[in-house]
C-alpha cells in the first residue's frame, strides 16, 4: 500500500471514529439518565427537605413509558417534585406522554408545575388545555401563584411564574409600571413571608438580568430552559443559552446571585433546536436543603 493510500485510509478511519463519537454523544444526551446532587444549608430550615427538580422534558421518554425516569425519581425519595416547564413541544400532537408520567408521579408524591415557553405555545395552538389536564390528575399548577406548605415540619412557600421579574422594553430595573401586568404585585406578595421561599421560573434569565436578583427577597429560584447550553463543549461548557446568548455564564448548576440562590437544571430533552443536545445527558436534580 502506497504512503498516499495509507494516509487516505487513516484519514477515513479517523473520520469514521469522530462520527461514531458524535453519534454516541447525541444518543446519550437523550437517553442516558443522570442525577445531579446539590445541597443548601440555611437557618430557615429545621429538618432536612429533599426536592427533586425536572425540566424541559419536551416529550422525551426515558425508558418505555418513562419507566426509567419514574424509577430514578422514586429512588430519590423526594418530599416534593418541582417540574419547571417545557414538558411538551409547541407542535406536540397531544399531552399523553407527560400526563401519563405526571399521573404516575402523583400517586406517591406531591408534584408542582410551572409553565415554560413551549407549554404556552402548545396551549395557544388549541391542541388541548395542558394546565387543566395536569390539575385533573393531581398536579399543582402555579402560574403567578404560590402555595404555602409544610414539609417535615418546615414552612415553605412555593411559587411559579414565567414572566420576567424586571421591567420590559429596555427598562431592566424593577418597576411596576414597566413590568408585565400583575407580576410586580405577585412577587411583592410572594416575598412577604418568613417561610423559606422557592420560586419556579422556567427562564433563569427572569432573575439574571436587570436588578431582579438584588431587589426580590427570594431564597431559591429553580429554572431550566437553557438545556445546559444544548451543546456542551469539553473544557468550555454550554454553547448557547436563551437570552444570555453564546457561551452563557449561567448554563447549569447552583449559583449565588445577589440575594438569591439560582439552581438551573439542564433538563431531560429538547425540542426542534438547530443543533441536537450533545455531550449533555438528561438530568434529574436532587436538592437537599438542611439546617446549617
Amino acid at each position: 500500500m502506497s504512503k498516499k493510500l495509507k494516509r487516505i485510509v487513516t484519514s477515513l478511519l479517523l473520520l469514521v471514529i469522530v462520527c461514531l463519537i458524535c453519534v454516541y454523544q447525541v444518543y446519550i444526551s437523550y437517553n442516558k439518565l443522570t442525577t445531579t446532587n446539590y445541597s443548601i444549608k440555611t437557618n430557615q430550615i429545621n429538618n432536612s427537605v429533599n426536592l427533586v427538580i425536572v425540566s424541559d422534558i419536551h416529550d422525551n421518554q426515558l425508558g418505555e413509558n418513562n419507566k426509567d425516569l419514574i424509577s430514578q425519581i422514586n429512588s430519590l425519595s423526594p418530599d416534593v417534585i418541582l417540574v419547571v416547564g417545557d414538558i411538551v413541544n409547541s407542535d406536540s400532537k397531544d399531552s399523553k406522554i407527560v400526563t401519563n408520567l405526571m399521573k404516575q408521579l402523583c400517586e406517591n408524591h406531591k408534584v408542582f408545575y410551572s409553565l415554560g415557553n413551549t407549554d404556552i405555545d402548545y396551549m395557544k395552538t388549541g391542541t388541548s388545555n395542558l394546565e387543566k389536564e395536569l390539575e385533573d390528575i393531581g398536579v399543582i399548577v402555579l402560574d403567578n401563584e404560590y402555595k404555602d406548605i409544610n414539609l417535615n415540619g418546615n414552612k415553605i412557600r412555593i411559587g411559579g411564574m414565567y414572566a420576567y421579574a424586571f421591567g420590559l422594553n429596555g427598562n431592566n430595573n424593577v418597576a411596576k409600571n414597566t413590568m408585565e401586568e400583575g407580576v410586580f404585585d405577585f412577587l411583592n406578595d410572594f416575598q412577604d413571608t418568613d417561610n423559606y421561599k422557592i420560586m419556579m421560573a422556567h427562564r433563569p434569565d427572569s432573575f439574571i438580568f436587570g436588578n431582579a436578583s438584588k431587589v426580590w427577597n427570594i431564597d431559591l429560584v429553580v429554572s431550566g430552559h437553557n438545556h445546559g447550553g444544548q451543546v456542551v463543549l469539553p473544557f468550555v461548557g454550554g454553547l448557547y443559552g436563551g437570552d444570555q446568548g453564546w457561551f452563557p455564564e449561567y448554563d447549569k448548576g447552583l449559583f449565588d446571585l445577589n440575594k438569591i440562590k439560582l439552581l438551573i437544571t439542564s433538563g431531560l430533552g429538547s425540542g426542534k433546536q438547530k443543533l441536537p443536545r450533545f455531550n449533555n445527558p438528561p438530568e434529574v436534580v436532587n436538592l437537599k436543603i438542611s439546617n446549617k
